[in-house]
């Protein structure tokens, strides 16, 4: 009969497979076998369930990280009853990601203050959340930093932060107006995006006198 491995040598072999997380909770992971009366093939799927529940874990909070939203917005928080014309169940169903998966894109149209930003940074989060890499930029900051990059010869690197992505999210469309070198930008972003992933953008109409036009259905206004 083979005689039991010293706990220090488990965890030494853990953290040699770099299963931090297991190493950590393993007296835990221990007890909670003992206790439940689990067989060695249960104990393994529950050690491995364990460390790949964490790394999932640690895989949102980095893409979460990396996406920059200014704030966590989550479908749950949303107020659909105001306004009530907002499509739930298309916006729910847009949840699954399977627009991302077809490449698709998604534009919010209407005034501001109906709740376009948070739909766009809910779904963002919820991108995250099935390991879909995100990024989430005003319009105008991408447009900025696209801007700068050229006195530096970095614009293909800066370019690439928008393009690359499996989803961009581009807020405050229209809240700025762009001059020629913004709006070349933007295009090319935006033809470049077309090929290689999804987009969610909230554009908000402005009048000839500068003023946000309301005449901007599909989405609803209050």
């Amino acid at each position: 009969m083979n005689k039991p491995i010293p706990a220090p040598k488990i965890a030494e072999m853990l953290r040699r497979l770099c299963m931090h997380h297991t190493e950590r909770h393993l007296e835990e992971l221990v007890s909670r076998a003992a206790r439940e009366e689990i067989g060695n093939a249960g104990f393994l799927a529950l050690v491995l369930d364990h460390e790949l529940s964490r790394r999932q874990e640690n895989l949102v909070e980095r893409l979460v990280k990396q996406a920059r939203f200014p704030d966590i917005k989550t479908l749950d928080a949303f107020d659909w009853s105001h306004p009530t014309s907002i499509p739930k169940g298309f916006i729910l169903n847009a949840a699954s990601m399977d627009f991302v998966r077809r490449k698709e894109h998604l534009i919010f149209l209407g005034p501001g203050g109906v709740g376009k930003s948070h739909l766009a940074k809910a779904l963002g989060f919820a991108a995250c959340q099935n390991t879909i890499r995100t990024v989430f930029t005003t319009a105008a900051d991408m447009i900025n930093r696209l801007i700068a990059s050229k006195c530096d010869y970095g614009l293909e690197r800066a370019l690439k932060r928008y393009t690359s992505p499996g989803l961009l999210v581009i807020d405050e469309l229209g809240y700025m107006p762009m001059d020629k070198d913004g709006r070349d930008l933007f295009f090319q972003v935006i033809s470049k995006r077309a090929e290689t992933g999804s987009m969610i953008i909230t554009p908000t109409r402005r009048s000839k006198t500068g003023r946000r036009s309301s005449r901007t259905m599909p989405w609803p206004q209050r």
